[in-house]
């Protein structure tokens, strides 16, 4: 068998850590359309993007905007997102990452540190 590389030892030793993440009781299961949407949304919060229910609805090409809009629930149901009304049009809704989803990212974080300092 081929040796593998500092970095694929890094990426697999990550990979494993997130997949003990994702175990712990503190975090409710997520499946991977959740955590893709969920993931994308943290982009767009970290870029200080505000996105409304009807951007994320949008926002996956691999995926429906029904389907997008029933994971959008369950994530809301999960205590991982909230909804946050518009000041002027309480037709907009905005998606808001709630403490859960912050600890969530944290403990995300911590994985990267650990893998790259093994």
């Amino acid at each position: 068998m081929k040796k593998q590389s500092k970095q694929s030892l890094t990426y697999l030793k990550f990979l494993n850590l997130v997949h003990a993440v994702r175990q712990l009781p503190a975090f409710p299961p997520m499946d991977p359309m959740e955590e893709r949407l969920l993931n994308q949304l943290a982009a767009s919060w970290h870029a200080g993007i505000q996105v409304t229910v009807l951007e994320a609805m949008r926002m996956s090409q691999d995926a429906s905007a029904t389907t997008v809009h029933r994971r959008l629930k369950t994530l809301r149901k999960k205590g991982i997102i909230s909804l946050d009304i518009d000041e002027t049009d309480n037709r907009i809704k905005y998606i808001a990452p709630t403490d859960l989803a912050t600890a969530y990212f944290a403990k995300l974080g911590q994985c990267l540190d650990l893998a790259t300092k093994g």
